[in-house]
């Protein structure tokens, strides 16, 4: 008969195991990570595949004035060609007048002296001479031109091919990367609508290389709506500076310091506020993904997010703030803030 008696140790390792469970992310975590991660990585490859075509347009800009130049010599070519060849027209004409066609046996009798011979001879070598230099210059330069038009064609060619599928690397990364920022904004629409952030998703940045203590919270500057600007959109006036930034774009700490709060809903949809040594407070919103926990300890540079356009916002961007406190109401104007501790964005 079967014993009834359970194993002591059975009750604390199944608890355990629920534990462990318990303490996992949620199955809704993985996508937003997955999703986060896919937009840094085509963010980087759409930034390279750009600068790549950038590089092929300058290219092309550099080629297209080779070729302006090559053309303008093959001009030059033409014209010489066709001066040559009115040289040895000009030359056979004079011959012709001159008696070259007479035989040499007969220029020796009908030649007064030895001397008259052998004068009008060395004219004759001479003339000779000039049509034979004559038509090898002729042929010298239709046969550089005819290698200049080839190689400049074969230049054109390689370039348009090459410009071609720099294009389509180009727009076939911007496609996925669309892609996939539709489906990380939904993702943190879906996180806002239900008050609930996911947690931080923890991506592979890059070697934060800055020695500053302070940078702009965007690597790419591009300024909206302004500190204490007016609008329907605000109930008073906007407390902070935006970014004009794509949605996955990465969200820097503009300095060191401690993640004193990360929350999700609300008019400022996800958002980061950071507490930097002095008391100053740095707020980061409308994001679409978070990179940091509450009470993380941050380095300037450091990604904290990625850029979205959630909560009360009417397109990607970043809004920006400086406070006194982590609260709303103590915000200053970034742009002089940043510009006293050395970075001027205005």
């Amino acid at each position: 008969m079967r014993s009834s008696r359970r194993h002591p140790l059975l009750v604390p390792v199944l608890l355990c195991a629920i534990a462990v469970l318990a303490a996992r992310p949620g199955d809704d975590d993985q996508p937003t990570a997955d999703v986060s991660a896919q937009v840094a990585r085509l963010y980087e490859d759409a930034a390279l595949a750009t600068q790549r075509y950038e590089a092929g347009r300058q290219e092309a800009d550099a080629q297209q004035a080779r070729a302006q130049q090559a053309e303008a010599r093959l001009d030059g070519e033409r014209r010489e060609t066709a001066r040559l060849h009115e040289d040895l027209g000009r030359i056979a004409r004079a011959q012709y007048r001159s008696g070259g066609g007479i035989p040499m046996a007969a220029r020796i009798i009908l030649a007064d002296s030895p001397e008259d011979l052998m004068r009008d001879q060395h004219v004759f070598s001479q003339a000779d001479l000039a049509v034979g230099n004559a038509i090898g210059r002729s042929r010298r330069a239709e046969v550089r031109l005819a290698a200049d038009e080839a190689k400049a064609a074969s230049a054109w060619r390689a370039l348009k091919k090459r410009n071609a599928e720099l294009a389509d690397l180009k727009q076939g990364i911007q496609r996925r990367l669309d892609e996939a920022r539709g489906q990380l904004q939904g993702q943190a629409d879906a996180s806002v609508a239900a008050g609930t952030c996911r947690g931080a998703v923890r991506l592979d940045q890059p070697p934060n290389q800055v020695t500053a203590s302070w940078v702009a919270p965007v690597e790419t500057v591009e300024l909206s709506a302004a500190f204490g600007s007016g609008g329907s959109r605000w109930a008073n006036r906007h407390t902070g500076q935006d970014f004009a930034v794509p949605i996955g774009t990465p969200v820097r700490a503009a300095g060191a310091g401690r993640v004193v709060r990360v929350s999700c809903g609300g008019a400022f949809g996800i958002q980061v506020v950071i507490e930097h040594p002095g008391g100053y407070c740095t707020q980061y919103a409308h994001l679409a993904a978070v990179t940091v926990d509450q009470g993380d300890r941050v380095t300037t540079g450091q990604w904290i997010g990625q850029s979205g356009t959630t909560g009360n916002s009417t397109g990607p961007h970043l809004h920006f703030e400086v406070r006194v406190t982590p609260e709303l109401g103590s915000a200053l104007d970034p742009l002089p803030w940043l510009a006293q501790r050395g970075v001027p964005l205005g």
